[in-house]
């Protein structure tokens, strides 16, 4: 296990926490974007959206936006947990990691946008070019978030299991893709669980994440500064 100073060791924790409050505040806001009682998140469309009323949306839409961008102080927290194994991957890999949640904030921000759109056409109104155009402009950026959510594990596996980080190896098993697909896989094994954790899913991985990451951070020996 590695040595850190106090300072470092409190950064260390700090930005394991902001992670972690991210994780939770954007996972309250996607939840009250996209909660579905019916849980219809399978079937093609948004009519999932429809069971959120407009108010709840916008309250979501500013609690996911607004809490997104300290996703990137978390990101922040793993650099520091890899850096002994390999300080300039890590750092390659802060930067995929904090592009992937610039890209989410974008992507949650259009969120109670398709919502509104989904409630006036219940209305009758003919709005599908519109809800095409949201898929190519906006659908398309969540492809980018699994991306970089899938390179930052990879990484993230990769740094852990040389034995040189401040992760113990076997939390290789535990990274953000594994815990992502392990929601999917509760979704599909019991709906009437699953749908309260899949609107949420990556938030729900992260979180996690950053839980079993503050816990390791905690037992770093630290070191008295000279």
């Amino acid at each position: 296990m590695n040595e850190v100073e106090n300072t470092d060791h409190k950064v260390l924790l700090l930005t394991g926490y902001v992670g972690l409050i991210a994780s939770f505040l954007v996972g309250c806001g996607e939840f009250l974007l996209h909660f579905d009682p019916l849980a219809r998140f399978s079937e093609n469309g948004y009519d999932f959206m429809l069971a959120a009323p407009e108010a709840q949306q916008t309250i979501g839409h500013f609690i996911g936006v607004l809490s997104a961008p300290f996703y990137i102080i978390g990101c922040w927290h793993i650099y520091l947990m890899l850096k002994p194994a390999n300080s300039k991957f890590a750092l390659l890999l802060f930067f995929v990691g904090s592009f992937g949640f610039i890209i989410g904030g974008d992507w949650i921000s259009s969120r109670a946008s398709i919502g509104a759109i989904v409630h006036t056409q219940s209305l009758g109104v003919d709005l599908n070019s519109l809800i095409a155009l949201y898929d190519v402009r906006y659908e398309t950026l969540l492809s980018v978030i699994r991306i970089t959510t899938l390179i930052l594990s990879a990484g993230f596996v990769y740094l852990a299991l040389t034995g040189r980080s401040n992760y113990q190896k076997w939390q290789a098993v535990f990274n953000p893709i594994i815990l992502l697909i392990g929601c999917f896989v509760v979704y599909l094994i019991n709906k009437d669980i699953g749908k309260y954790i899949m609107p949420i899913a990556l938030n729900v991985a992260f979180f996690i994440f950053f839980a079993m990451s503050i816990i390791q951070a905690k037992k770093i020996t630290l070191t008295s500064k000279v």
